[in-house]
């Protein structure tokens, strides 16, 4: 390689790796200037939930909590069902427990009888939040068992999913052959 080219070679690298450096803090120069204003925002709605109460398809309640403005909750808060049902018959107060299917997500478990039931919710301070919604609880059911799936063997001579890579594989060594032959024709030295 003459000199020319290593210092063409080595420029080249030293810019890119000096456009590579900046990006990160050109990026980071606009979001420090919003940051305030959105931690303001935030204040404002960060003191009030959302809860949206729905029932599990059985005899439970289930209730995803989140921020007025549409934020997930990321700390566990202290939620309290009561339920009215059929008949007078009275539910609660029961204190919900976050579960582990997402953040702010929380379940009461068979609660309720069958029948329909008027259920609320409460979060108190510091996170206040109430919703109220009717929940139809019914008898747990089991779900049908799965039909008996036969396996075969693909009959075409594809030979299975990973069949198809091996042509990629061979034209990518082509090409690398390809350029290493072109690179040792052009980089040798003449001595004429």
């Amino acid at each position: 390689m003459t000199g020319i080219r290593k210092v063409l070679a080595a420029g080249s690298v030293g810019l890119a790796l000096t456009l590579f450096a900046a990006a990160p803090a050109a990026q980071a120069a606009p979001a420090a200037q919003a940051a305030p204003a959105a931690q303001a925002a935030r204040a404002a709605q960060a003191d009030k939930l959302k809860l949206t109460v729905a029932g599990d398809g059985a005899q439970g309640v289930t209730i995803q909590a989140s921020y007025t403005d549409g934020r997930r909750l990321e700390q566990v808060v202290r939620l309290v069902l009561t339920a009215t049902g059929p008949d007078g018959q009275k539910v609660g107060p029961v204190q919900l427990e976050p579960q582990p299917e997402g953040h702010g997500f929380y379940s009461s478990g068979p609660v309720l009888s069958t029948g329909t039931w008027k259920v609320t919710v409460n979060s108190p301070a510091p996170l206040p939040g109430k919703a109220t919604a009717t929940v139809r609880a019914r008898a747990a059911q089991s779900p049908p068992a799965p039909e008996p799936v036969a396996v075969t063997k693909p009959t075409d001579g594809a030979g299975g999913a990973g069949a198809g890579w091996w042509p990629f594989a061979a034209a990518g060594l082509v090409l690398v052959a390809a350029a290493m032959g072109v690179a040792m024709l052009f980089g040798r030295r003449r001595t004429d």
